[in-house]
């Protein structure tokens, strides 16, 4: 049976999408059998491995919406191992489509029900809101993956983030789990972001990740020519990194 894991923050450009790409890119290249799902609306996941999210037959939007099924709308990408059920612009109307449908929180688990024992890791990349898509993938998840910036303001809206994880885990998903803190757009010579670190693990410990992400030009390159890292430089340190997360994550399932 596959783990569902949210990719999660509401707070913009903590690298979610990044991370969301090169993870199931390098859980893939490591033998995984791995779905990434793109839940939001500017498609960046989609674009990221190299396709047109405007040429697909189908989205998460018609999964959502009206159910089409997950299987018929997957998409295979430019590695071996790794599917993607694509995003469009559509989705910003998806969270005012689902507010008359009966377990409108469930929409998600119930569409990824019949395709998740065909995978072994099925990533849900959330857009930066607590809208509807982002409940409906935390309420499908078996747990999730809290992206953190290296920057001042990191920890402010985790507490927000916290709290709705909370709510869904007593209402409507009691298995769902924090997987990990991971901190992004590291950069070691800056003595903030090593306070960061040492706060991040101060407070939840274990959960945080031992891997951090770095700035890296070849990281920040590589989705404008539609492909993941590993495929666009497989040296730089933002391959590397992901990599480490990969065989980081593994291990702490197999535990």
């Amino acid at each position: 049976m596959g783990k569902i894991i949210a990719i999660a923050n509401q707070k913009g450009g903590v690298g979610k999408t990044t991370t969301a790409i090169n993870l199931a890119s390098c859980l893939a290249e490591a033998g995984k059998k791995v779905l990434l799902i793109d839940a939001d609306p500017q498609a960046n996941a989609t674009s990221g491995l190299g396709l047109d999210p405007r040429a697909a037959q189908a989205s998460i939007y018609e999964c959502l919406v009206d159910e089409y099924p997950v299987g018929a709308a997957t998409q295979s990408t430019c590695i071996e191992g790794l599917s993607i059920v694509g995003s469009r612009i559509d989705l910003v109307g998806a969270e005012l489509e689902l507010i008359n449908k009966p377990q409108r929180e469930k929409v998600l688990r119930r569409v990824l029900e019949p395709v998740k024992a065909d995978y072994d890791i099925v990533l849900v990349d959330c857009s930066p809101s607590l809208g509807f898509i982002t409940v409906n993938a935390l309420t499908a998840a078996d747990s999730v993956i809290i992206p953190v910036q290296a920057e001042y303001f990191a920890l402010e809206g985790i507490t927000q983030l916290l709290n709705t994880i909370r709510i869904i885990k007593s209402r409507l998903n009691p298995s769902l789990e924090i997987e990990g803190f991971l901190l992004t757009m590291y950069d070691a010579r800056l003595r903030l972001a090593n306070q960061i670190y040492e706060e991040l693990k101060g407070h939840f410990a274990d959960m945080v990740f031992s891997t951090v992400i770095p700035r890296n030009i070849k990281l920040s390159e590589a989705p404008s020519h539609g492909l993941p890292v590993i495929l666009y430089d497989s040296d730089s340190r933002g391959a590397i990194s992901h990599r480490q997360l990969a065989r980081e994550l593994i291990a702490r399932n197999r535990k």
